[in-house]
């Protein structure tokens, strides 16, 4: 794999029942092989069960077991945030179900190690620290209530509540930070600075440290179960473009290919497309089957940026699945050069479609839009966005399934939180179709396709653009104030208020304004929804200016003609 992340590190644990006559601590750390080492990262999680539930053992266990098996089973397009939260959430919501016959409350820190950075999710009053040079943080945040120095009550906790709040947060990794983790049987009985002087002993290895903190901790008056974890960034991923490029360029690019020319046995039928980026062919495979091959530009060659995205195309269509996407299709061999196979739809894209309807049905175009949102809701599942949502990127098939092509503009989180030597290609759809945020480096979302979505919605329904041209001329965030939305009433009387007031919000400039949701949007086009009742009541002035400045017109044409006749005679 040509990201490689060489993430290094030493790790030492210990959990003791203490005092108490069971345990009901939980610990583990996994440090997986190649890919998931790059993928997903070194998962160490910490529980604490609650003793005053009757099934705080179990409840501890469940959550790290399940934790860490979860997290890797999830997909790797997903960021670690993502990742986490679900898997929290679903966890919590069954551990409160459990909770209806026994007790399954537990505490919960986890740190996850990727690339170049660390995440932390923590719920309850574990604790994880970090020793870097000589300071000594606690990089969480207790969820407790203190009623006096002798009583402390959980706030939150795994199990508790099927409101689940947690805690996440982003650090940057050095190397040889050292990372502490910890149950409140351990470090409300050591200070920082005996914490500190343990680790940084030199003659015994981190198994033995954290059973010298836990014999400490016990000496010290613990009754408590005792735990913690320690973690030593050994090494960092380097950050060393030539070893990237190199792997990057096992695949040498293939020449232009002209008709009747073959590439590892397909042969070439005709040439779809040629931009500066890439070449389209539509070509046959021995059985005859017709594919799609994409053929990357010799114009970038050299640059690693370009190679990455090229090969992520093919990455990102194998993870989706869904009959409003195009499917890659599977190599008969072993490839000899770079490129991309993908199915053949037989059909014609929206754009041309468009033309083909310049007056079309509004229930067709609603249609076309509900079943293109089921496509987009499968790249969003996996944390993918497309960001190049246009006509020309929707092909329907023979049965009039619309379906969503190239991947080249496709964001993945969770490639993006790897770290490469180079600057990854950021802002690549279509400008007068790509959402604001997209254009400036802001944080993008669903709610980026969300708009590309509606705005295509709004051609089709127009045959306009609802900002002009003033979308593609954006070249600052500052100006975003000079987009102003064109009603779709002024260009086609069929389009009913409701409707219009759904695309408008779907279209607002700021991403906050838009719907939550895809199916939300998709919901108000197909339906009067309430809340855009107060646009009947608008003067016409505001819902229609050009069809009332038109009126206008034409009772002063009247006049005229009727002053001018009038005195004629």
């Amino acid at each position: 794999m040509y990201l490689d992340a060489q993430l290094k590190v030493t790790v030492g644990q210990c959990t003791d029942t203490g005092k108490k006559e069971q345990n009901e601590d939980c610990i583990g750390v996994r440090i997986p092989d190649q890919p998931a080492l790059t993928m997903k990262g070194i998962v160490a999680v910490i529980a604490d069960g609650v003793s005053a539930a009757e099934a705080g053992k179990e409840a501890s266990e469940t959550c790290v077991r399940n934790f860490i098996s979860d997290y890797y089973g999830t997909p790797d397009a997903w960021s670690v945030k993502t990742a986490g939260q679900k898997i929290l959430l679903a966890l919590n919501r069954w551990l409160v179900g459990q909770s209806q016959v026994k007790g399954h409350v537990s505490t919960l820190s986890t740190l996850i190690l990727k690339s170049q950075k660390g995440y932390i999710f923590h719920v309850g009053d574990t604790r994880i620290y970090r020793l870097r040079g000589d300071h000594f943080e606690c990089l969480t945040q207790d969820h407790s209530t203190v009623i006096n120095k002798d009583t402390v009550y959980l706030s939150r906790a795994m199990g508790m509540d099927s409101r689940l709040e947690v805690d996440f947060r982003e650090v940057e990794l050095e190397l040889g930070d050292v990372f502490f983790l910890s149950t409140d049987g351990v470090h409300d009985f050591l200070n920082d600075k005996k914490i500190v002087q343990v680790i940084r002993q030199s003659d015994i290895d981190f198994e033995s440290k954290t059973k010298k903190l836990v014999s400490l901790a016990l000496a010290a008056g613990s009754l408590d179960n005792l735990s913690c974890q320690l973690l030593r960034i050994d090494t960092l991923p380097k950050a060393n473009s030539d070893d990237i490029y190199k792997k990057l360029s096992d695949l040498k690019f293939p020449p232009p290919l002209n008709v009747g020319q073959s590439l590892d046995g397909y042969k070439v039928l005709k040439e779809l497309h040629a931009s500066q980026r890439s070449q389209i062919y539509l070509v046959q495979d021995k059985q005859g089957q017709r594919l799609i091959m994409k053929t990357p530009s010799l114009n970038y060659e050299d640059d690693p940026a370009y190679i990455e995205r090229f090969i992520l195309e093919q990455w990102i269509g194998n993870r989706i699945d869904s009959p409003y996407v195009v499917k890659i299709a599977e190599h008969q061999s072993r490839k000899s050069a770079l490129y991309t196979l993908m199915d053949y739809v037989d059909g014609i894209t929206l754009e041309q479609w468009m033309k083909e309807n310049p007056k079309p049905d509004i229930n067709e175009v609603v249609r076309i839009a509900e079943l293109v949102s089921r496509g987009l809701r499968a790249f969003h599942r996996k944390d993918i966005l497309h960001q190049d949502i246009k006509p020309d990127n929707i092909v329907f098939d023979r049965q009039g399934v619309p379906r969503i092509i190239d991947f080249g503009s496709c964001f993945a989180a969770g490639v993006d939180e790897i770290q490469t030597p180079f600057e990854r290609e950021d802002a690549l759809g279509t400008a007068h179709y790509s959402a604001p945020e997209t254009r400036f480096r802001l944080k993008k979302t669903m709610k980026s396709d969300m708009f590309s979505l509606a705005l295509m919605v709004y051609e089709m329904l127009t045959g306009k653009l609802p900002f002009g041209a003033e979308l593609e001329k954006l070249t600052d965030q500052k100006h975003l104030h000079r987009l102003k939305y064109k009603s779709a009433m002024q260009f086609n009387p069929m389009v009913p208020y409701w409707m219009n007031a759904a695309l408008e919000k779907a279209l607002s400039v700021q991403p906050k304004d838009r719907p939550e949701s895809l199916s939300e949007f998709i919901f108000d086009l197909q339906k009067p929804n309430k809340k855009y009742q107060h646009r009947l009541a608008m003067p016409l002035i505001e819902k229609n200016p050009l069809r009332v400045w038109q009126g206008l017109v034409v009772v002063e044409a009247i006049v005229i003609v009727f002053l001018l006749a009038r005195y004629a005679f």
